[in-house]
């Protein structure tokens, strides 16, 4: 198993220069291809936010002026594309064409530009992808970026690796698995195998208020021993805190880079009434995260 294809959606210019140098990181690592998505403004998306009893004018400047923040927002990401990849020396390749003159898989990076429903257009591209690095969802109310994440945690069937607002200064050196034993955890931990194999320390983090039924921790470890990966077990928790709180100290513990963990074990409404430990780490981790459904 092997990285080829990294999808990185951007849709603006918050956090997205620590998204760049993780996917950056990840398609070096691998001699992968990194493919930049922008989604800009759909004539179908505009539509439905006219109101009734608007008169043809403001109607005209509504969508004008959807159309024109598009466009500037288009110009914006693919400046900094362009600057990324010129700085980072990655050669800049046509859409989807992935290979070296010699025909071999080598380094590089595109930039696709699509207008469209951005839910469907990120889930479409994601499904061909091997992984996905996305910018971490704004707290304050970035809608974009929250539906461009669930887009491709409940649509796509890949794992999302989401990149902290600060650009980290490594990735994938020490990982640690959030495991509790459900389907999500045990997906994230496929997406991850390639990461985890070239991980200099991996850690298994365990805590009997996280887990649920399924295969416990040290059956995870067997199942990497498989795989090459030696991994520790280290069992987290506290009284005090909640699950996500202690599992984000135990990584830093750990000076983990990485964190890999199932997504919305609990469904996705109750853990945002609730809260959880999806929740937490999209609104507090300041290390990256590979989550998976």
């Amino acid at each position: 198993m092997c990285v080829r294809r990294i999808l990185l959606p951007l849709g603006g210019a918050s956090h997205a220069q620590s998204a760049l140098h993780v996917g950056g990181v990840i398609a070096r690592m691998f001699d992968a291809h990194l493919a930049v998505l922008h989604v800009g403004t759909d004539m179908q998306e505009v539509g439905p936010l006219v109101g009734e009893g608007m008169s043809g004018v403001m109607v005209q400047d509504m969508i004008a002026t959807a159309m024109k923040e598009s466009a500037e927002r288009l110009h914006e990401v693919r400046g900094l594309f362009d600057a990324f990849t010129r700085r980072e020396h990655i050669p800049v390749v046509a859409v989807d064409s992935p290979l070296s003159p010699g025909g071999m898989h080598a380094l590089s990076a595109s930039f696709i530009a699509h207008s469209g429903h951005t839910r469907s257009v990120v889930s479409f591209q994601a499904r061909l992808s091997d992984i996905v690095v996305l910018r971490q969802p704004n707290p304050e109310g970035d809608v974009s970026s929250s539906e461009t994440l669930h887009a491709i945690l409940f649509e796509s069937g890949r794992g999302v690796i989401i990149a902290p607002p600060v650009a980290p200064p490594t990735v994938g050196k020490r990982i640690c698995i959030g495991w509790n034993g459900t389907s999500e955890a045990a997906s994230a931990i496929h997406h991850a195998l390639p990461l985890l194999r070239r991980a200099e320390a991996v850690c298994i983090l365990y805590s009997p208020a996280y887990q649920r039924p399924g295969p416990e921790a040290r059956h995870v470890r067997s199942f990497l021993s498989l795989h090459g990966i030696e991994a520790n077990i280290h069992e987290f928790g506290s009284d005090t805190r909640p699950v996500g709180e202690d599992m984000l100290a135990a990584a830093h513990d750990f000076n983990a880079d990485m964190l890999v963990m199932g997504a919305y074990s609990h469904s996705r409404l109750r853990q945002m009434i609730l809260g959880g430990v999806t929740r937490h780490m999209l609104e507090n981790s300041d290390i990256v995260v590979l989550m998976s459904r």
